[in-house]
């Protein structure tokens, strides 16, 4: 595996936890603050059905979905950044077992 010095790790695990934590704040709008703005938000429909219903019984989880996708997007280009590549890690540790 190819080491990298410490100033470039650490700007990849800030980049990284920066691009969490704006996750975090989505899905945490998504899931919860829906709740709070639940009587205002149902004078709009999707589908028929009140807003702050459709998002607690299939937007939320869309978004949740979304997100995930979106993460592993980012995730990979900031590791080609970064010039981690994981199918070189994957050839260095195939078949190998935890060393006691």
């Amino acid at each position: 595996m190819k080491k990298i010095d410490r100033a470039k790790a650490d700007q990849y695990f800030k980049e990284k936890n920066r691009f969490m934590a704006l996750y975090l704040v989505i899905w945490f709008i998504s899931s919860f603050v829906m709740v709070f703005f639940a009587e205002s938000l149902s004078s709009f429909t999707i589908n028929g059905f009140p807003f702050h219903y459709f998002m607690g019984a299939q937007g939320s989880i869309l978004i949740f979905i979304i997100l995930l996708y979106v993460n592993a997007v980012v995730s990979d280009r900031i590791d080609r950044k970064y010039g981690i590549d994981e199918s070189k890690n994957e050839q260095v540790s195939y078949g190998k077992t935890l060393d006691h």
